[in-house]
Order: structure tokens, then C-alpha cells, then sequence
């Protein structure tokens, strides 16, 4: 018996270890937040631009972000496990980490309830803490359950915005365009995929009857009157009724644990 004892004493002492000595890369912003509520933000060595939740992560080593991160920025922290999401890291990169023999784990995000609910049990399963993983699966799960959507009958037109020398619209397909969708409203265009230049003529065609933009997105516009100075702004119902909304970008297209709460945030503010 006491043989035994010791034997899955030095097991759980083994497993400990383990988790202790992890060093993790998470280049994304859902997989981030995921890993804190695992209780791994302290393994968590190197986070990417849009891991900024939960607020402690501001204090981590940055690599850059995802789609043009290095592979040297991320070797410099010496990690045991880099994980990121399909399609969003360059192929090469995830070789030349392979070749130093760290472990790469590439998730596969969609951008819906159950991508969500996906992507838990993915980060669970590549951090050995697939137990946790339920728990917080289910609080999620019962979040969403308890979420209470007030109907909305609105076309919104997404605007991501860097000043108005880039500006872009969103197609279908886009994380925000299902965020549109999950919060009870119609996308504003439907006649292209992913995302597109502004143009005056396709806004006034579109006429949203709200535009949306990131916080960060508007600022770069200076305010909401910079924003109706854009050419075919103020001829469309959002215009005329300075009907403009921002969100938190990482919140609103992260898809990451707090979805029921910025599904919850679009709709009242779509309301308003």
C-alpha cells in the first residue's frame, strides 16, 4: 500500500513539474484568455498584439503580431510550447520552430458558439489540463444559456478603420460579420467575402442603418464628426442619425470566453 502511495505521489509530483516548467507562446488573443482561466498565465512567457485580457497579459514579452510574427522573437524566450491558430501563422515560421525541436501546436478556430467551445477543449488538450478545460467549457456554456437578446431589425457596416487613408469594409465570413449575426442583426453588404476598400458609392448603396468600428478604429479618425466627413457617410441612415458604435476589438471579433458577453454588448448598443 504504501508502495503505491509513493507511486502516485511521485506521479502528481511528476505532473506538477511538468505544468511548472512550461514555458508558452500563445499568439492569439482567444487562446490567451483560455489559458488564463486554466490557471497557466504564469507558464505564459510571450503573447502576441492581440492578447490584452485578461489586463495582466500587458505585462508579458511581445512577440509582434500573428500573421507577421518572427520565428527568432520567439526562440529569444526559450519556450516549450507555441501555440497559435491555423492559418494565421506563416508556414515557414512554424517550421524553423519545429526544427529548434519546440512543440508547435496550430489550433483550428471558428468563428461561431461551438468554434468557441472548440477551441477550449483544443488548449486544454495541448496543456494536459483537459479536466479544467470541461469546468470552463461549462461555465461557458451556461453563460450562453443565460444570454437574453433584445430583437434588432438594423443593417450594421462594419468599418475597419487606420485613419481615413485605409479604411475597409466587411464582406461575409468575417469574424465580425458573425458577430453581427449573434447579436440579432443583418450585415449591411452581402456581395463579396472577407474585406473590401471603402468606397463612397458602395457606402451610400449599402446605407447601414448603423456603422460599426473598434475603439481603437475610430480614434485613428479623430471622432464620429471625423468619421461623416468620409466621403458618402453622412448620405447613409447611419449618417444622418450620427448612429456610430465601437467595441473593443479583441472583445467584439476575439471569439474567445467572454463571447456571450460581447454578443450581449453589440445588442445593447444596437438598441440604444
Amino acid at each position: 500500500m504504501n508502495r503505491k502511495i509513493s507511486l502516485i505521489v511521485g506521479l502528481l509530483f511528476a505532473t506538477f513539474l511538468s505544468n511548472a516548467q512550461q514555458r508558452i507562446v500563445s499568439l492569439n488573443g482567444a487562446v490567451s484568455e483560455i489559458l488564463c482561466a486554466l490557471g497557466l498565465e504564469s507558464s505564459i512567457v510571450g503573447v502576441d498584439v492581440t492578447s490584452n485580457y485578461p489586463a495582466s497579459l500587458e505585462k508579458k514579452a511581445r512577440v509582434g503580431h500573428n500573421r507577421t510574427i518572427s520565428a527568432e522573437g520567439i526562440l529569444a524566450l526559450r519556450p516549450t510550447l507555441v501555440l497559435g491558430i491555423k492559418d494565421q501563422i506563416k508556414p515557414e515560421v512554424a517550421e524553423q520552430l519545429s526544427a529548434a525541436h519546440i512543440k508547435v501546436q496550430l489550433l483550428q478556430q471558428e468563428y461561431s458558439v461551438a468554434g468557441t467551445r472548440s477551441l477550449i477543449q483544443q488548449v486544454g488538450s495541448a496543456t494536459g489540463t483537459t479536466e479544467k478545460a470541461k469546468q470552463i467549457e461549462a461555465d461557458f456554456n451556461k453563460q450562453w444559456q443565460a444570454l437574453r437578446l433584445a430583437p434588432v431589425k438594423k443593417k450594421v457596416l462594419f468599418i475597419y478603420a487606420r485613419g481615413t487613408g485605409s479604411m475597409m469594409v466587411s464582406g461575409t465570413g468575417t469574424p465580425v460579420e458573425k458577430m453581427i449575426k449573434l447579436a440579432g442583426a443583418q450585415n449591411a453588404v452581402n456581395g463579396f467575402t472577407d474585406f473590401k476598400p471603402l468606397s463612397s458609392e458602395s457606402l451610400v448603396a449599402a446605407n447601414p442603418d448603423v456603422i460599426l468600428l473598434f475603439d481603437s478604429g475610430l480614434q485613428s479618425l479623430g471622432s464620429v464628426d471625423g468619421l461623416l466627413k468620409v466621403p458618402g457617410v453622412a448620405e447613409t441612415n447611419a449618417g444622418r442619425n450620427k448612429k456610430v458604435i465601437t467595441m473593443d476589438g479583441q472583445l467584439l471579433s476575439g471569439f474567445g470566453l467572454r463571447l456571450p458577453q460581447a454578443v450581449s454588448e453589440l445588442n445593447k448598443k444596437l438598441n440604444q
